[in-house]
């Protein structure tokens, strides 16, 4: 990991600790430009009355892309979410049973841009797969000043707030 600021540093170390009761967390080996990789799976069958007759499998993931930096502009912001989308969309294996693989980007920094805040509530990506039959990925983003206790998201991510303010 990089050398920040004791706020940046405590963020991602709480955030991590926070995910790891129910995520998978890659702290070293994450994908660059990233600090961290945590991975979701679920994968549910519903059967009727015997396993036999298998009505569905359905399947759900999620990966959290997290980075920390001193500062953090537009143009970094945007770097990181247009790499964070492709990452997450390579990790994709749609299929019928297929439900949903969501993609979520936490930015944490000592000090965060004014443009780069504004950006933050602007981001947005979505992909179906087969018009939804295979499933889709939908994309959320939070960026977290930890000088200041700011919290931004896009429309998507309006629930990770709780999770920053638990901070």
């Amino acid at each position: 990991m990089k050398t920040l600021g004791k706020g940046a540093n405590d963020a991602l170390e709480t955030f991590l600790t926070k995910f790891e009761r129910y995520y998978n967390v890659q702290k070293s080996g994450a994908p660059a430009p990233f600090d961290a990789l945590a991975e979701f799976h679920s994968q549910t069958q519903q059967y009727f009355l015997t396993k036999s007759a298998r009505i569905a499998d359905i399947e759900s993931n999620e990966y959290v892309f997290f980075s920390s930096q001193n500062e953090l502009t537009a143009e970094r912001l945007v770097q990181l979410d247009k790499e964070a989308w492709s990452q997450g969309l390579a990790r994709v294996r749609p299929h019928g049973g297929h439900k949903n693989s969501d993609i979520t980007l936490i930015a944490l920094a000592d000090t965060v841009s004014d443009e780069a805040k504004k950006l933050a509530k602007k981001l947005k990506h979505y992909k179906s797969y087969k018009f939804g039959l295979c499933g889709w990925s939908g994309y959320r983003s939070l960026v977290y000043e930890t000088s200041s206790g700011t919290c931004v998201t896009n429309r998507l991510g309006k629930n990770l707030r709780a999770l920053a303010n638990s901070i």
